[in-house]
């Protein structure tokens, strides 16, 4: 076990405590634990680039982590009536949608690689930032800097434009051979 996949397992162990802090209405907590959770998405990357420890079993993982936080938190935010039911719908239809394509490819003697692009990554920072400013303590007094219909406008905006961009390289891959 690579250090990069323990990281990236504590990341899916800290999910249950997450969606109970949520459900508690313990906001502070559930803020704190999804920040600890990105700190160990960044950590297992750059730790697996930086000393040359990436494993097939880490290309797996690590999306799949990603996905279970992040549905994790959007599902049951949307339940809480914190974020929009509409934005969840798109970032899970966006994630099947995904996870079909990678089905139907597999199936038809396809070899998908699990290799995030450009737009992937941009949607998924802006998929964590919207959860973590819907978080933010009061305290902190910073949500005046920006509204939360920008981070939830811009992570739609993404979130969609990368599924328009998985559905071209699918179909491209299909039309190959």
């Amino acid at each position: 076990m690579s250090l990069p996949n323990a990281l990236t397992l504590i990341r899916i162990l800290l999910i249950p405590p997450f969606v109970i802090f949520l459900i508690s209405k313990s906001f502070q907590n559930a803020f704190i634990t999804f920040v600890i959770a990105g700190i160990t998405d960044g950590l297992d990357g750059f730790i697996a680039r930086i000393w040359d420890q990436r494993t097939d079993l880490g290309s797996y993982l690590d999306p799949i982590a990603d996905k279970l936080l992040l549905t994790s938190a959007f599902v049951t935010l949307a339940i809480l009536h914190i974020l929009p039911g509409w934005l969840t719908v798109i970032v899970l239809s966006r994630d099947v949608l995904i996870a079909l394509g990678f089905w139907v490819l597999t199936m038809t003697n396809h070899k998908p690689t699990i290799k995030p692009r450009f737009t992937s990554k941009i949607t998924t920072v802006f998929q964590t930032l919207t959860v973590i400013w819907v978080l933010l303590p009061p305290q902190w007094n910073i949500k005046g800097l920006f509204p939360q219909q920008v981070f939830i406008t811009l992570t739609a905006f993404f979130t969609i434009l990368s599924g328009v961009h998985y559905i071209y390289i699918g179909n491209k891959l299909l039309t190959e051979k």
